[in-house]
């Protein structure tokens, strides 16, 4: 279970990202959105599914956003309305600083009543009102602390400017945050000196390191590329030249991001953080969602053969 996981500071965890539908798609449209979501889910060896708030940052860049910004489905809406059919713990985002006290303690208590985990995460300008801050939600949730799991986001970008994330993410953990989803790692030597330097200041401070999930995302064009980069994903040179001249963009970024899965797999396993991995599609095309499947099974067996992940068995209907 993804509760005892986190809880246990077991590594291996897996989770898959998707973003709700769009807030104008009717809700014959939605069912069958969530049916096809469900299909493709129900196979794949997961601890959980994480739902996206989605969110306008415009104002957070000068530069012009790729894709247009089109408002989606509330994620907690869609995945109890929606997603009652697939058995798996459901992780929502959530902007806490957008919702009064009373209204974020509500719907806490509406996502405990079905078994889900928030995620909270910032607002999405720094010049956004708030109405209330991270540490007062924090607070909030920890009524839940005996029954549930708090998460929040890191950002290995942020890290190799400000030099903090470490100290940002214990800070937190302090808090009652007991894993930390990444930003889509292309870069793994940021996502290497976050893990390197969270264990050298949790001996420093004889603490006990959270899990680290990492996100990775198949690109499978120049706009998407474009897309992670106004995100604020870093994507090294000589990578992003890669990826365009490959006969085919995005066979090549599932392969690298399976390299990097490799590469922090036997980076982390030897040092003190608890680490999984999250698998999304930042792009809506058929090609670049079979890709993230793809990924999936592929990093599933890879911990897998590694000894650390075992595969869930399987539970029959029959009474044998």
């Amino acid at each position: 279970m993804f509760l005892n996981k986190i809880k246990s500071g077991a590594s291996g965890i897996l989770t898959y990202g998707i973003t709700p539908p769009k807030s104008e798609t009717t809700a014959e449209r939605i069912a069958e959105i969530a049916e096809k979501t469900i299909a493709r889910l129900i196979p794949l060896d997961i601890d959980a599914l994480i739902v996206y708030d989605v969110q306008d940052e415009s104002a957070r860049t000068c530069e012009e956003r790729p894709f247009p910004f089109l408002k989606a489905h509330d994620p907690f809406s869609f995945a109890a309305g929606y997603l009652q059919q697939l058995d798996l713990p459901k992780i929502i985002y959530r902007p806490a600083g957008k919702f009064s006290g009373e209204e974020l303690s509500d719907w806490l208590e509406d996502l405990h009543r079905h078994d889900f985990y928030p995620v909270f995460v910032g607002v999405p300008a720094p010049d956004f009102p708030v109405k209330i801050s991270l540490p007062e939600a924090y607070g909030i949730w920890n009524k839940y602390n005996y029954t549930s799991v708090m998460g929040a986001v890191t950002i290995p970008e942020r890290h190799e400017v400000l030099k903090d994330e470490d100290q940002r993410i214990l800070d937190k953990a302090s808090c009652g945050v007991s894993y930390f989803i990444s930003q889509c790692v292309f870069d793994v030597s940021y996502a290497k000196k976050v893990v390197e330097d969270l264990c050298r200041t949790c001996l420093e401070q004889q603490k006990t390191a959270p899990t680290i999930i990492f996100t990775l995302t198949a690109c499978g064009s120049t706009k998407t590329l474009c897309f992670m980069e106004w995100l604020g994903i870093h994507i090294p040179a000589s990578l992003k030249e890669e990826l365009k001249l490959a006969d085919n963009m995005l066979e090549r970024s599932v392969n690298v991001c399976l390299d990097i899965a490799a590469e922090l797999t036997a980076f982390c396993a030897e040092r003190c953080v608890p680490f999984g991995f999250n698998i999304e599609s930042v792009a809506i095309r058929k090609d670049e969602i079979e890709a993230s499947i793809f990924m999936v099974n592929e990093i599933a067996e890879m911990l897998q053969k590694k000894g650390i992940r075992r595969m869930e068995p399987v539970l029959s209907d029959r009474n044998d």
